[in-house]
């Protein structure tokens, strides 16, 4: 049975977002959908443009990474009873129209994860040194844990309350989108790539991740494992 949309929960982690965010809420909130932005302690306007534009807007008072950010997003949206919460990026980078082709392909694979893809479904303006840095880290992702992903990095996901259940993000920073696909491989829940479109712009790559981003990346992930 296909999910309401007052029972899907779109999160937003958002740091330093105010240039944005409000168009962003905006279009989330204008397709009918429940938008929660996890201010994540900025020190500009960030959660009062999201609350203006139709957010609920929970704050960290200080900056925890996107990763914290996220979990606390999921721990509010299940406490809201969501049945489904997609992840969404706060920068612009992605369609809203996108959300819908995610959970529509939870109800049609029975899938607990919905993952999105750019390299199934398309790019604009993606710098060739940025499509090297995520071929590794989805190559990366492939020999450590198993999945057959073809984009590893893409903060559009959906996930239903069950998958949820089964994720617990400990990596408060950029390593969480790699240990949200380690912790889907230990769940043994049915997961789907989605096709969807990634728009970049030079306010997103700004804001977006560096080589040397992927260097503390593999450090924090090595040493988590290190300490199981």
């Amino acid at each position: 049975m296909p999910t309401c949309a007052s029972r899907i929960v779109v999160v937003i982690a958002a740091y330093n977002e105010a240039a944005v965010i409000g168009r962003v809420v905006a279009g989330v909130v204008n397709a009918g959908y429940r938008a929660v932005v996890v201010d994540d302690g900025s020190p500009d306007d960030t959660g009062a443009r999201a609350r203006a534009a139709g957010a609920v807007v929970v704050t960290h008072p200080i900056n925890l990474g996107q990763g914290a950010a996220l979990q606390t997003g999921f721990d509010f949206a299940l406490a809201q009873g969501a049945d489904v919460v997609v992840t969404f990026d706060a920068d612009g980078q992605h369609r809203t129209a996108d959300i819908a082709r995610l959970v529509e392909a939870l109800d049609r694979h029975g899938a607990d994860y919905a993952l999105g893809s750019r390299f199934r479904g398309g790019t604009v303006d993606l710098p060739a040194s940025r499509r090297l840095l995520l071929g590794a880290a989805t190559a990366f992702t492939r020999i450590t844990t198993g999945l057959a992903v073809t984009d590893t990095h893409n903060g559009l996901r959906a996930v239903t309350r069950r998958g949820l259940a089964r994720l617990r993000l400990r990596q408060n920073r950029m390593a969480h989108a790699s240990e949200i696909l380690h912790q889907i491989a230990l769940s043994g829940l049915p997961w789907v790539e989605v096709p969807v479109t990634i728009e970049y712009s030079a306010y997103s790559l700004a804001k977006g991740q560096r080589m040397s981003d992927a260097v503390f990346i593999l450090v924090d992930l090595f040493a988590r494992r290190m300490h199981r």
